[in-house]
Protein backbone atom coordinates (compact mmCIF):
# COMPACT_ATOMS: atom_id res chain seq x y z
CA UNK A 1 0.00 0.00 0.00
CA UNK A 2 2.84 2.39 0.78
CA UNK A 3 4.31 1.71 -2.66
CA UNK A 4 1.07 2.60 -4.41
CA UNK A 5 0.78 5.85 -2.42
CA UNK A 6 4.41 6.69 -3.19
CA UNK A 7 3.85 5.93 -6.89
CA UNK A 8 0.74 8.13 -6.97
CA UNK A 9 2.59 11.01 -5.31
CA UNK A 10 5.53 10.61 -7.67
CA UNK A 11 3.21 10.63 -10.71
CA UNK A 12 1.43 13.72 -9.40
CA UNK A 13 4.73 15.51 -8.83
CA UNK A 14 6.01 14.63 -12.32
CA UNK A 15 2.80 15.80 -13.97
CA UNK A 16 2.83 19.05 -12.01
CA UNK A 17 6.45 19.70 -12.91
CA UNK A 18 5.75 18.92 -16.58
CA UNK A 19 2.95 21.48 -16.72
CA UNK A 20 5.16 24.14 -15.13
CA UNK A 21 7.97 23.37 -17.56
CA UNK A 22 5.62 23.74 -20.54
CA UNK A 23 4.35 27.10 -19.26
CA UNK A 24 7.90 28.35 -18.77
CA UNK A 25 8.89 27.20 -22.25
CA UNK A 26 5.95 29.02 -23.84
CA UNK A 27 6.82 32.21 -21.97
CA UNK A 28 10.45 31.96 -23.07
CA UNK A 29 9.57 31.38 -26.73
CA UNK A 30 7.67 34.64 -27.15
CA UNK A 31 10.61 36.98 -26.53
CA UNK A 32 12.85 34.85 -28.72
CA UNK A 33 10.42 35.23 -31.60
CA UNK A 34 10.33 38.99 -31.14
CA UNK A 35 14.12 39.21 -31.07
CA UNK A 36 14.33 37.08 -34.19
CA UNK A 37 11.88 39.36 -36.01
CA UNK A 38 13.83 42.44 -34.95
CA UNK A 39 17.11 40.95 -36.19
CA UNK A 40 15.46 40.03 -39.47
CA UNK A 41 14.13 43.58 -39.91
CA UNK A 42 17.52 45.08 -39.11
CA UNK A 43 19.22 42.77 -41.59
CA UNK A 44 16.70 43.73 -44.25
CA UNK A 45 17.28 47.44 -43.63
CA UNK A 46 21.03 46.90 -43.78
CA UNK A 47 20.73 45.18 -47.15
CA UNK A 48 18.60 48.03 -48.49
CA UNK A 49 21.20 50.54 -47.34
CA UNK A 50 23.98 48.57 -49.02
CA UNK A 51 22.03 48.41 -52.28
CA UNK A 52 21.43 52.17 -52.15
CA UNK A 53 25.15 52.76 -51.58
CA UNK A 54 26.07 50.55 -54.53
CA UNK A 55 23.54 52.36 -56.70
CA UNK A 56 24.99 55.72 -55.69
CA UNK A 57 28.53 54.50 -56.45
CA UNK A 58 27.49 53.27 -59.89
CA UNK A 59 25.79 56.59 -60.60
CA UNK A 60 28.97 58.47 -59.64
CA UNK A 61 31.08 56.22 -61.86
CA UNK A 62 28.86 56.95 -64.86
CA UNK A 63 29.36 60.70 -64.48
Amino acid sequence: MIRSIAAALAAFALISFGVRAEEAAKAAEAPKAEVKEEKKAQKKEHKKAEKAEKKAEKAEEKK
